[in-house]
């Protein structure tokens, strides 16, 4: 009776370590295509007094991005990135006018709203980072 209790644990044992390779085989699938499948998002960034636009344009590294930036931008302003993996979508509008500024910034992922942030104020350095919808 003991070696068949014995017998059986080291079945499960076995089966239960197969079946967890198998499902670490397939985690590692998963991150091996989140991290080179790409995507679109839309940055959209509206208001008044507005200086400069600073976003993650698709360059870079997942976790060290490549920032674009835009000096005195023509309101409202709207560029289409493709980013590529686990890189968060970011766009950071900034404005330093002393009568006050408004800033209002959006990220769009395939007609939705991923993020939206609005600011007001005598130094206003608004922004919207969005976590990338590959890993959703």
């Amino acid at each position: 009776m003991n070696r068949t209790l014995r017998t059986a644990v080291c079945f499960v044992a076995v089966g239960g370590l197969a079946l967890g390779l198998s499902s670490c085989s397939e985690a590692v699938d998963q991150v091996d295509k989140a991290v080179n499948e790409t995507y679109e998002v839309t940055y959209e960034v509206t208001g008044k007094n507005i200086d400069s636009i600073d976003f993650h344009g698709g360059g870079g590294k997942a976790m060290e991005p490549k920032i674009e930036s835009v000096s005195k931008p023509e309101l409202p302003w709207k560029k289409t990135v493709t980013l590529r993996g686990i890189m968060p979508a970011a766009v950071m509008p900034v404005a330093t006018d002393p009568e006050g500024a408004q800033v209002t910034c959006k990220i769009i992922h395939k007609g939705k709203v991923l993020e939206e942030q609005s600011a007001e104020g005598l130094v206003t350095a608004g922004g919207c980072t969005a976590e990338s919808p590959i890993t959703e």
